[in-house]
């Protein structure tokens, strides 16, 4: 279902997240209760994704290594993306286990765990579409988007690169999911999509066809799980998690297999402020 209207899901985080974060588990609680429980979507490949009714994707390899090396038994919820975050602040789920990018406003509610993928911002279009070939090309132009999705937040960036050239951003059309997005833009309802360059690059790969990637229309940016930040001591053990990836080089083996590519210089820390995120991608 389309969504008109801006990042309402968002507002909605922030503003639940102060009258919950009281009262919040923190990894002592999970322990006690021998149960952590994740919030997951199955509607964003390759990170969450349904394959011939099974869930797939980056996440439910990284959750079957989770559940290898925790002491404490996992428990999936897999939930729609706009109402997701939104459960995680509420206390209704412990953290969200899903392709998450960084941004300002998520770092008001949420740290973040080390980053395991890069998450700079692409266009795509259709395939053999020669009107748009360049950042001014898109001035004025029709683009979709995930509601309550960090696409939101960073679209001031493509805003000014476009104004650097004399154009303006045009209609923003904000959608439930991804692959209804891509329908409209196959069927010309829309002139391009904006995603996350590992999300672009699977797309394009799976129906070369029918879409192309474009150009960067954001700087530098990071995906990572978040993490409420009235549980400082689970941010730590997810922090130890990523380390023990990180270190068998499972993590790495997981990135080749879901993103063709390895990252190797990302951030080994928890981001936790704005400030700290700006640093590392030099916003």
């Amino acid at each position: 279902m389309k969504k008109s209207t801006g990042s309402f899901c968002l507002a909605a985080v922030i503003a639940l997240a102060f009258s919950w974060q009281a009262v919040a588990a923190d990894l002592p609680a999970v322990e006690k209760a021998g149960t952590l429980k994740v919030a997951t979507e199955d509607d964003y490949a390759p990170f969450n994704f349904m394959n011939n009714g099974q869930a797939d994707g980056f996440n439910k390899d990284m959750l079957e290594e989770l559940r290898k090396y925790a002491k404490f038994h996992v428990e999936q919820s897999i939930l729609p993306w706009t109402g997701l975050l939104a459960a995680v602040s509420t206390g209704q789920y412990d953290m969200a286990l899903t392709g998450a990018v960084v941004t300002d406003e998520r770092l008001n509610v949420f740290n973040f765990t080390p980053p395991w993928a890069s998450a700079q911002h692409y266009f795509v279009k259709r395939a053999g579409d020669n009107s748009l070939n360049t950042i001014a090309d898109l001035s004025g132009k029709k683009v979709g988007v995930q509601a309550g999705s960090a696409l939101l937040a960073r679209l001031p960036e493509l805003k000014a690169m476009l104004a650097k050239t004399g154009g303006k951003l045009g209609p923003v059309v904000e959608y439930q999911s991804y692959p209804e997005a891509y329908a409209d833009l196959a069927n010309k309802r829309l002139d391009y999509v904006i995603n996350v360059v590992i999300s672009v690059n699977d797309l394009v790969k799976q129906r070369p066809k029918v879409f192309a990637k474009g150009l960067p229309v954001s700087g530098p940016g990071y995906m990572g799980w978040p993490i409420p930040k009235s549980s400082p001591q689970l941010l730590e053990y997810m922090t130890k998690f990523m380390n023990h990836m990180r270190e068998t080089g499972k993590l790495k083996a997981l990135q080749m297999k879901w993103f063709g590519e390895t990252y190797d210089d990302l951030p080994t820390e928890p981001i936790t402020s704005a400030a700290q995120f700006h640093k590392l991608t030099g916003m």
